[in-house]
C-alpha cells in the first residue's frame, strides 16, 4: 500500500521554489500531498478538506490568508495523514515555535538555522520533544552547508561511539568567495579586499547589505550547531570569540552603498595580514573551528600553507575537516556549500528518502526509531 503525508510548505522564494521544483519531479515510493503552502507572509494555499496543492499553478493559483501558527498546528494534527512541515525562511518567529510543533507530533525537516543556534534551551527543548513517545521527529541537515553531507555523517559517528577531536571549516559561500580571491597562492596578487566584496556583492554573493556576511555571524551559528552535535554545549553564537571583518567605524553606517565606499579607506589593514601569511607560505581563510582538546570554539581568520586543503579552496566552495578517534587524518567534506539548488536538495534527500512520522517508522521498524535513523543516516 502506498502510504501518504501531509506535507506543509512555509516559503517559496529563491530555496522555496527551487524546493518545490525538485518535489514536483520526485520519484518516491511515499506520496508526499502538500495540504498547506505559504508562498509569502500573507498569502497560502489549503483548503479545508486537505486536497493537495497543485504544484504547477501555485504561483498564480487563489490564495487565503495564512494561517497562524497555533492555527497551522491544529489543522495539521486534525488531518488523518502524518504530517512534516518544511521550513523554507530564516524567520525567527516561525523557529521559535519547533518545539510546539514537535511535541504536536509535527515533523520538522528546515534549513533554518534559528532554532538550532539560539539559547541552549531551545535547542534541548527541541530534541527532548522529539524524543518523546509521540513527537515530530527533527532533520536539518541543509542548516550547515547546505546540500553537503555534515551533519548527518557527524552525527552517525557519534552515535556509534567515536569521539570528536576537532572540527575545522569554511562554512560560509560568500567569506569562502572572498578569501580564495583576496588571498591565493600567487604572491603577485595585488587586489584589494574592498574590491573583492564589491564583486561578491554585484554576483549576489552576499547578503543586500555585505556587513550580515562580514561580521561572522553565520559561521558562528554553523559551529554552534556542530559543536552541540558533538557534545559541546555552547550557550549561543555570541558566548564565544568571533572575529568581525566590519572596520569598527564603519558598523554604524545606515546604508550598504555607504559602507562599500567607505571599506577601500581600510584595505591596507586587512592587507598586511595577507602579506605576513605570504611571507610564511600561508594564505588567508576565514574558519569556523570546534577543539575539544582546548576547550575552545572560535570564528575568525587563520592562515594554511599552501598544502593545506583550504588553501586549494576554489570559488564559493565550503569544506570542513573532523578529526576523531577513528580519524586521526581528518574526514574532509567539500562541496557546494550554498544556492537555492543545492539548499533544496538537501531538504529533497531528507524527504525523497523517508516518511519521518512516527507511523511510518513503526511499520519499517517495529517502533524502533533508532534503528530507523542509522539505516538512513546520511540524510537525517
Amino acid at each position: 500500500m502506498v502510504k501518504s503525508v501531509n506535507v506543509a510548505i512555509i516559503g517559496s522564494g529563491v530555496v522555496g521554489s527551487a524546493f518545490i521544483n525538485q518535489l514536483k519531479n520526485l520519484k518516491s515510493a511515499i506520496n508526499f500531498n502538500v495540504v498547506y503552502l505559504a508562498r509569502s507572509s500573507k498569502e497560502a494555499i489549503f483548503s479545508s478538506d486537505y486536497k493537495p496543492v497543485d504544484l504547477a499553478s501555485y504561483k498564480t493559483a487563489n490564495a487565503q490568508s495564512v494561517l497562524s501558527l497555533d492555527a497551522l498546528t491544529k489543522f495539521l494534527k486534525e488531518g488523518s495523514k502524518p504530517s512534516i512541515l518544511i521550513d523554507n525562511t530564516s524567520n525567527s518567529s516561525i523557529a521559535d515555535y519547533y518545539p510546539t510543533f514537535i511535541k504536536e507530533g509535527i515533523s520538522i525537516a528546515t534549513p533554518n538555522k534559528k532554532a538550532f543556534s539560539s539559547d541552549l534551551k531551545t535547542w534541548n527543548e527541541i530534541f527532548d520533544s522529539s524524543n518523546a513517545p509521540n513527537g515530530g521527529l527533527v532533520y536539518h541537515e541543509a542548516t550547515v552547508g547546505a546540500g553537503l553531507p555534515i551533519i548527518g555523517p557527524l552525527r552517525d559517528l557519534i552515535t556509534t561511539g567515536d569521539k570528536v577531536e576537532t572540527i575545522e571549516g569554511i562554512f560560509s559561500g560568500t567569506l569562502s568567495y572572498i578569501f580564495n580571491e583576496f588571498s591565493t597562492t600567487d604572491s603577485s596578487s595585488k587586489v584589494n579586499f574592498s574590491d573583492v566584496v564589491t564583486v561578491a556583492k554585484n554576483l549576489g554573493y552576499t547578503e543586500p547589505d555585505p556587513r550580515d556576511d562580514l561580521n561572522g555571524l553565520d559561521v558562528a551559528r554553523k559551529v554552534t550547531i556542530l559543536a552541540r552535535i558533538s557534545g559541546f554545549n555552547v550557550e549561543s553564537p555570541t558566548s564565544f570569540p568571533v572575529e568581525s571583518l566590519i572596520p569598527k567605524d564603519l558598523e554604524s553606517i545606515q546604508s550598504a552603498d555607504e559602507f562599500i565606499s567607505k571599506l577601500p579607506n581600510y584595505d591596507g589593514d586587512i592587507q598586511k595580514v595577507k602579506e605576513e601569511a605570504l611571507a610564511e607560505n600561508k594564505v588567508l581563510r576565514f574558519v569556523g573551528k570546534v577543539d575539544f582538546k582546548e576547550n575552545k570554539v572560535s570564528v575568525g581568520i587563520n592562515k594554511y600553507s599552501f598544502d593545506h586543503p583550504f588553501a586549494s579552496l576554489k570559488g564559493s566552495d565550503n569544506v570542513v575537516s573532523i578529526k576523531t578517534d577513528r580519524y586521526p587524518n581528518p574526514l574532509i567534506i567539500q562541496g557546494a556549500g550554498a544556492g537555492a539548488e543545492v539548499t533544496a536538495h538537501g531538504l529533497g534527500l531528507i524527504i525523497d528518502t523517508i516518511n519521518m512520522s512516527r507511523s511510518v517508522f513503526v511499520s519499517i521498524t517495529g517502533s524502533n526509531k533508532w534503528y530507523a535513523e542509522r539505516i538512513f543516516w546520511p540524510f537525517l
